[in-house]
């Protein structure tokens, strides 16, 4: 007999960052499938697992920077893998880089990266990954230790063992992004990467000539004096996930913190910024 799913339809406005952060908290309470779409996004959880009052204590919900609107109804079991592929896009960047899944045509360009990112069905934030792969591309990174905090599906990681980057340490809190970025960095056949579930408390001890940030604004702005004290002198710092408005305060942080500001790319109303460790 095939489950029976409660399906959530959520209309989200604006959709980033709120679609990210409502994902991470329904994960939290049972939810286990998300398709995104134009207005916001479907949710998904097994009717055994849901209670009327499931959603009473979703932080989100009651913010006032974002307006959700929802409904919901039963449905039967979906083909979650057929769902996916109906909404996962490839990338590419800068016609160097191809980022894909299994069953996309490859586009044989210099760099190519293939995900599954199971749950998360479509590639959330095009505009970051997109600016942080363009960041990327203009370092040699051979040799280099990395660290990709925030991992998600692992494909920054990924991407900097393809550029010669070893050893790489990637760091998500989230189980599924923990165990999404293990079976990545299988497929991608990445030999020098290890994949931690935490957050910077890790980092005690850690040094690294590079660290990738493409978390959120609010995240990277606690972390950013660890993420100072993990870099070597020179080391690079890139950082995204968060508006063009919200760079003064990003830079005022970094400033605090010995890290001088090289570069920014900006890709919509998202902006990623290089520093340097002073």
């Amino acid at each position: 007999m095939d489950n029976i799913y409660i399906e959530y339809d959520f209309r989200i406005s604006p959709k980033e960052p709120a679609t990210e952060i409502l994902v991470a908290e329904l994960g939290e309470v049972g939810f286990e499938s998300f398709v995104e779409n134009e207005h916001g996004m479907f949710a998904y959880i097994q009717k055994n697992d849901w209670y009327e009052a499931i959603l009473d204590d979703i932080y989100i919900l009651n913010s006032d920077e974002f307006e959700i609107e929802y409904d919901f109804h039963e449905v039967a079991q979906t083909n979650w893998n057929e769902e996916w592929e109906k909404n996962f896009e490839p990338i590419q960047v800068d016609d160097l880089v191809s980022i894909r899944a299994p069953f996309h045509e490859n586009p044989n360009l210099q760099y190519d990266i293939v995900i599954e990112p199971k749950m998360s069905f479509g590639t959330g934030h095009h505009e970051t990954t997109h600016m942080m792969i363009q960041h990327l591309l203009a370092f040699n990174l051979t040799d280099k230790k990395v660290l990709d905090m925030g991992c998600g599906t692992g494909i920054l990681a990924i991407f900097a063992e393809i550029k010669g980057a070893k050893p790489i340490d990637a760091i998500d809190i989230d189980e599924w992004c923990y165990t999404n970025s293990i079976e990545n960095i299988e497929r991608n056949n990445c030999n020098h990467i290890t994949v931690y579930q935490g957050d910077a408390s890790l980092l005690k001890d850690k040094k690294y000539d590079v660290i990738i940030a493409n978390i959120n604004r609010n995240i990277l702005l606690e972390d950013m004096k660890t993420y100072a004290t993990c870099l070597d002198t020179n080391g690079i710092l890139l950082l995204s996930g968060f508006y063009e408005d919200d760079l003064p305060m990003i830079d005022e942080e970094a400033s605090k913190n010995q890290l001088k500001f090289q570069k920014s790319i900006k890709k919509n109303q998202w902006l990623s910024v290089h520093y340097k460790k002073q």
